[in-house]
């Protein structure tokens, strides 16, 4: 299917937790082919993509979880961000392209996706709720601070051990000396 360039897509410098959603209307071997370095970069019109951050695969890999299955359960994202691209989400039978914001670096990114490749969706991925921790570690349970008085550092830890060993091998070679002399005589 060859037809106009789809409309840019400006990815903001410093984007973080978002994951496009791209549908591939491409044969299965060109949607594999992009897993090689540079081929996707280029069919999204972009200097550089990290690989890494990228996934690839078929809908049907997904089996009953349904790619809206996936997004929620498997990358942690909101079923409300999800509920307005339902069904285009479960339109999807072919490849799927799920671009993580950390395949960009943090780079201000312009992509122009060649005509195959269909932009469903971003969605931010559902992070760790930082604001519920005290400001002061001094104000945080005694279970959240690092080294607890309860607790030794892990270097206390790691002398005492070695105290404790060296103790022992002590006296484990003294009761071998012993029994070595109470042979000879």
């Amino acid at each position: 299917m060859v037809g106009p360039v789809a409309q840019p897509l400006i990815i903001a410098a410093g984007e973080q937790r978002m994951i496009h959603v791209f549908d591939l209307d491409m044969r299965p071997e060109q949607a594999r082919f992009l897993r090689e370095p540079g081929a996707l970069a280029q069919v999204l019109g972009t200097e550089e993509i990290d690989l890494d951050h990228v996934e690839i695969f078929p809908v049907s890999d997904l089996e009953d979880l349904g790619l809206v299955g996936y997004l929620r359960d498997g990358c942690g994202i909101p079923k409300e961000q999800l509920a307005s691209d339902a069904q285009k989400l479960a339109a999807i039978e072919g490849y799927v392209l799920l671009l993580r914001s950390r395949a960009l670096r943090g780079e201000a990114t312009r992509l122009t996706p060649a005509s195959q490749i269909r932009h469903i969706g971003d969605y931010s991925e559902v992070g760790a709720d930082w604001a519920s921790l005290p400001s002061n570690p001094d104000d945080a349970p005694e279970s959240a601070k690092p080294y607890s008085s309860s607790r030794p550092s892990p270097r206390e830890a790691r002398s005492r051990a070695r105290r404790i060993g060296a103790t022992i091998f002590v006296i484990v070679m003294v009761l071998i000396l012993l029994v070595v002399l109470m042979l000879v005589t």
